[in-house]
């Protein structure tokens, strides 16, 4: 039975990835948490693969945070994400690993990249400034795939997904991301009997959303997918597969899905006096597609699931 590494399995996309791996059970997960493996330690980490016999590497690990912890922590953002890839590609390819998978971000795109964003558009435009180290990062690790496979014939793929949630999202007050702040808030004003909520903005701005179990899904997917049909429709220095949907909405039709699944059944209020952000972020998924693969979550369903472990899990959810 072969060993699969996944590395970050206790974040959002590596424990999903994790569930669908148990659920096949074909395979042995060879498993370590922060404590047990400091991933920006190449000693560590050369010693951990030296000695673990693994066969296939999901690269989920990761520094992430909002606006706000990019700003204010982009050396923690830039170190510590090239160390853990550089030490995990790396020490997979000295012990003779064939298989690995990244997993990256959208926010590898310029800032003002065509929509929707397809994997041509990476490194023809600045970047967003406020999360420009990290993106770097992990545009770094594309490259170190990519050339880990050029020079040394490795079979080290990479997935940018699109704007992730779903179980073991973050769900604290202040530093969350748009979809479990909304679920959090909505649900907090139907406890409070609120007669209405305020949402940020106008509305009208459209997004992607993919809920982490199809992420995970598709993952393992290109993992495993036989190398003449990933290298027709890859390119050897522009390998990475976006994730998504290929289906964008409205924040408001958003916010209103989000309303509706948490039972809120008071008034919306959109403030367009508060700044929108980019009219339209959508990803252009027809590499995936033509890789035979798509989608299962509508966004209400997603939703459903998100809320459902948001209150199986309020006392116990990541704070940080």
């Amino acid at each position: 039975m072969k060993r699969v590494y996944v590395a970050g399995h206790r974040g959002m996309v590596g424990s999903a990835i994790v569930r669908q791996l148990q659920a096949r059970g074909d395979c042995e997960l060879v498993l370590r948490s922060r404590s047990e493996l400091d991933l920006t330690s190449q000693q560590a980490v050369a010693e951990f693969f030296k000695s673990e016999q693994i066969d296939e590497v999901y690269l989920a690990a990761a520094k992430v945070g909002g606006i706000i912890a990019n700003n204010t922590y982009p050396a923690d953002f830039i170190y510590e994400n090239l160390m853990i890839e550089c030490n995990i590609i790396h020490s997979a390819h000295v012990v003779g690993i064939q298989k690995l998978l990244f997993l990256g971000s959208s926010c590898i795109y310029p800032k003002l990249a065509e929509q929707p964003m397809a994997e041509t558009a990476l490194l023809t435009g600045t970047l967003e400034p406020t999360n420009e180290p990290y993106a770097l990062a992990k545009i770094a690790g594309i490259k170190l795939c990519e050339s880990y496979n050029r020079q040394y014939g490795r079979d080290y793929r990479s997935v940018m997904p699109t704007n992730l949630y779903g179980p073991h999202d973050n769900f604290h007050p202040e530093n969350s991301h748009v979809i479990p702040a909304l679920l959090r808030r909505f649900h907090e004003a139907k406890l409070n009997g609120d007669a209405q909520v305020v949402a940020w903005g106008s509305g009208k701005p459209m997004r992607e959303f993919l809920h982490v179990n199809d992420m995970a899904a598709a993952s393992i997917h290109v993992m495993e997918l036989d190398k003449a049909t990933y290298n027709a429709n890859t390119e050897v220095m522009l390998s990475h597969i976006n994730v998504g949907t290929g289906v964008d909405c409205t924040i408001r039709e958003l916010v209103e899905t989000v309303a509706k699944v948490t039972g809120f059944e008071g008034e919306i209020v959109f403030d367009a006096s508060k700044p929108d952000g980019a009219p339209r972020k959508l990803m252009n998924v027809d590499r995936l597609a033509a890789l035979g693969w798509q989608y299962s979550y509508t966004l209400e369903a997603g939703l459903q699931d998100a809320y459902q472990w948001f209150l199986d899990n309020q006392d116990s959810f990541r704070q940080a």
